[in-house]
């Protein structure tokens, strides 16, 4: 029998296929469904700023044109915004870009990198894409917990990853829980607060982190328009860092990595605070009413400050988070499944429109008396 040729073709490096792949929240219901809502990926119900869909649309007639390669506008926004230095800003396709730049950056083969045990999966990917090893620090409560943290570093540890809030958990670490963590790293290895969330969160023990960046040189704070802003399309963020930090990212960055309509709308977001006091408004009063309505259930609900609730189906069968999602899908309402991140029996919901949000109740009392 004649032995086939070996094949000879292009190999990626070592490490790369042992990445998983990330998987985000379905958007479409089964064939049949005429109206679906989609509350599965944290988007803001309310829209984008009317302000940003308008500038969108003035820019349609200038599309030829490369945008601003340092996003000079954006950053004079968002340093307005917040009182930051803009020199310190470094605007970004989405703040997922940055998490990776970072990576890239500050980690080679040999080191490690920690994260949290129900943290954004997305940490995992770079931290292996850079030929690191990911280390996964043990959660109390479905909270990130200074002491495993603490506890899982080594020599070797050059970045820790913290989401705070946290998703898909919404649990977030008190101001003087973080700089405990800060405290205890070396001076070498990199603190990075991803804040995307910082927007809805009303407690008077947090702060995203700007206060850390400013009076260190080891820590960067990154940020999001997806989520309060409600430009999730756009893919537009920011990152908040020492100025060595933002030296190396500009080295790192690809040109006119912010596309010019991400911009202008990135423009008119920020500087819209009634849109985004209307969305925190909202998202606080629909929260509180589905967290007594899914406890009404017997349904519980991890304790969120974000725009979206985990939510734990009951050990029966017939009654799993698998099953409820399928039911809920085929009556066009699609939450996200987070068995990926520890949670194999419940789902996350974002928190969406009034129709939404109570359409979701309804189904689920008919579904949990089936």
């Amino acid at each position: 029998m004649t032995k086939a040729p070996e094949q000879i073709r292009p190999e990626p490096r070592a490490g790369i296929m042992d990445i998983a792949a990330y998987v985000p929240g379905k958007s479409a219901a089964p064939a049949g469904v005429t109206k679906v809502h989609k509350l599965s990926s944290n988007e803001n119900p309310l829209g984008a700023s009317p302000h940003a869909i308008e500038a969108v649309k003035k820019l349609a007639e200038k599309m030829e044109y490369y945008p601003d390669g340092s996003a000079s506008r954006l950053k004079q926004a968002i340093a307005a915004t917040h009182g930051l230095n803009q020199a310190n800003i470094l605007c970004s396709n989405g703040s997922d870009e940055v998490l990776g730049l970072l990576a890239q950056s500050y980690l080679s083969p040999g080191d490690e990198a920690v994260y949290t045990e129900h943290g954004f999966m997305v940490y995992k990917i770079y931290i292996q894409a850079a030929g690191a090893t990911p280390v996964v620090a043990r959660e109390e409560a479905e909270k990130a917990s200074v002491d495993h943290i603490i506890a899982a570093l080594s020599p070797k540890t050059r970045i820790v990853f913290l989401a705070n809030p946290n998703n898909p958990t919404g649990t977030y670490l008190p101001f003087e829980e973080v700089r405990r963590l800060h405290a205890a790293l070396p001076k070498n290895v990199l603190l990075v607060l991803d804040a995307a969330y910082a927007e809805y969160v009303r407690r008077n023990d947090y702060e995203a982190g700007v206060e850390l960046v400013a009076a260190n040189e080891n820590v960067v704070m990154t940020r999001t328009f997806s989520k309060i802003h409600g430009l999730g399309g756009m893919r537009v963020g920011w990152v908040y860092a020492p100025s060595h930090i933002i030296e190396v990212l500009e080295r790192m960055r690809g040109p006119f990595n912010v596309n010019a309509a991400a911009i202008e709308a990135g423009v008119a977001a920020m500087e819209d605070r009634a849109h985004v006091e209307r969305t925190i408004a909202h998202n606080a009063q629909w929260a509180e009413w589905l967290v007594n309505q899914f406890e009404a259930l017997g349904l519980r609900v991890t304790p969120s400050v974000g725009n979206f609730l985990l939510v734990h189906f009951p050990e029966d069968a017939k009654h799993s988070a698998a099953v409820a999602d399928e039911y809920l899908s085929a009556r066009g309402y699609i939450l996200r499944r987070v068995a990926g991140y520890g949670f194999p029996n419940a789902l996350r919901m974002t928190i969406g429109t009034e129709e939404a949000n109570r359409g979701v109740i309804a189904a689920l009392t008919e579904f949990l008396k089936s």
